[in-house]
């Protein structure tokens, strides 16, 4: 075992997944993170198994996405929701359903790619399942039928879709992809379980970064206070995670490099709508214009997730920021720092939260009856660069045994810790083998049911539905008949 110290700067997923992966491969790590707990940063809600939600983003991106998600599901399997998604193109939108389609024949294609290298990639089920084009007759005969409580074939995931979903609103075919669900209070349990059972990795909650410096060309001296307590420790090698707060970690280790933050929020509904399990449902948009995306997510407990792509509901006027020549840390509006950091106001929650339900509501009309839950799930999330249409992205180095990994979509962890580890190698840190590596065999001890007790510990600590913990459809209940 290395004797080489690696401080990683945040413990969002980012941070977590990177400490978690080098723990698990030998390495001591210790982890910082300034809240509470674990993952707790900008919404997450969806497995980007291909990226079809955004049509903006080239082909090679869209690739990128499927094998990232792949391999972030099966580090995560119990995070995941196992349902698909339905991918819808309104007709006062420029777009057409079948512009689509060459970007899914690829996928398709890549997937099959996936398992031809390595069987254990087989985990969105069969490859001919992977999309399937709706016509606008089938979905007439399915809003016939009854619904499921519990779906088993794509006709059954699409019958509430079918019967609720204002048809004559929307272009054909729509499409059914296997792009799951992904539930960020499970993905925070396991990490977090997973690193506490790990000798290897020391996670220092409630602890701030205070001062980087080198001593000496391969050493860093961390400074930091920890519950109020200071601290100062030594370092091998740092790795900034710290979201959207990069570049204030850059800013202290004398680093410059250009960023966008953006802040965005997702809103938690309550609708005792209908009595079988929905399936995702996108009505395709233009980002941040009047019509942009609707995007319904459903959890147990009628709870639904809701993002809508316009200024008025997830996105926010100048809620796009980029970074001065004087500083790597693009600085948010203080309306936006105040949200993060004490919480939103009860106006600001009602007015926002009825205006997610109303845009979905021009779709599936008896979504009106639906009523704010709580708090949105929000946050500001970091894009490398200056293209704001980037949805993958990773890891960069400093010659000063300083990385950062910046991640769009939660699915480039892996990615960026690869690239970390094969860095780590050529350092001497690490046995070149271990790039690559996809054994977790602690992380694979942390059962389903442990995740669940920590899922509900983080929901109410955080203020959300405890149902927010759960999922409506396991791994082993998934099935494509």
């Amino acid at each position: 075992m290395s004797d080489k110290k690696i401080a990683v700067i945040g413990g969002g997923i980012a941070g977590s997944s990177i400490a978690l992966y080098l723990s698990e491969i030998g390495l001591k790590v210790d982890l910082f993170e300034k809240g509470t707990s674990l993952v707790n940063g900008p919404p997450i809600c969806h497995l980007h198994a291909g990226g079809n939600l955004y049509r903006e983003i080239p082909d090679e991106q869209c690739v990128t996405l499927l094998e990232e998600s792949i391999e972030a599901l099966r580090l995560y399997p119990d995070s995941i929701d196992y349902r698909p998604t339905v991918i819808a193109v309104p007709k006062h939108d420029p777009g057409q359903p079948l512009d689509l389609l060459p970007r899914l024949t690829l996928l398709q294609d890549e997937y099959q790619k996936l398992i031809d290298k390595d069987n254990n990639n087989k985990v969105l089920g069969e490859v001919s399942d992977y999309y399937r084009l709706v016509e606008l007759e089938e979905l007439q005969h399915l809003a016939t039928l009854d619904e499921k409580e519990v779906p088993n074939t794509s006709e059954e995931w699409l019958i509430p879709f079918a019967k609720h979903t204002d048809l004559s609103l929307l272009k054909f075919p729509v499409v059914l992809v296997q792009e799951f669900g992904w539930n960020v209070f499970r993905l925070g349990a396991t990490a977090a379980l997973s690193l506490e059972k790990n000798a290897n990795c020391q996670i220092h909650l409630n602890s701030k970064v205070e001062k980087l410096s080198q001593k000496q060309p391969e050493k860093w001296q961390l400074s930091y206070t920890e519950t109020g307590i200071e601290g100062e420790q030594e370092f091998d090698y740092v790795i900034n995670a710290a979201g959207f707060k990069t570049g204030e970690i850059d800013d202290l280790a004398g680093f410059h490099r250009d960023r966008l933050v953006e802040f965005k929020a997702a809103y938690v509904t309550h609708w005792q709508g209908t009595g079988g399990f929905w399936p995702e449902v996108i009505f395709h948009g233009t980002r941040g214009t009047p019509q942009g995306m609707a995007q319904f997510t459903p959890y147990p407990g009628n709870l639904v997730q809701l993002h809508g792509m316009t200024e008025d509901i997830t996105l926010f006027k100048d809620g796009l920021v980029e970074n001065t020549k004087n500083s790597s840390q693009p600085k948010l509006d203080a309306k936006f720092l105040r949200k993060i950091d004490t919480g939103w106001l009860e106006e600001e929650i009602a007015t926002r939260g009825q205006l997610s339900i109303d845009f979905l509501s021009q779709y599936i009309p008896a979504f009106k009856s639906a009523s704010v839950a709580g708090k949105p799930l929000f946050g500001a999330q970091q894009i490398p660069g200056d293209d704001s249409t980037l949805r993958t992205a990773g890891i960069s180095f400093e010659n000063n045994h300083y990385a950062r990994c910046e991640i769009v979509k939660a699915s480039s962890v892996l990615t960026c810790a690869d690239a970390l580890t094969e860095k780590l190698a050529a350092l001497g840190f690490v046995d070149k083998q271990k790039i690559g590596s996809r054994l977790f065999p602690i992380t694979e001890t942390i059962d389903d049911q442990a995740i669940t007790k920590r899922s509900e510990l983080y929901t109410q600590q955080r203020g959300y539905p405890i149902a927010l913990a759960y999922r409506n459809i396991k791994q082993e209940e998934l099935s494509y008949a």
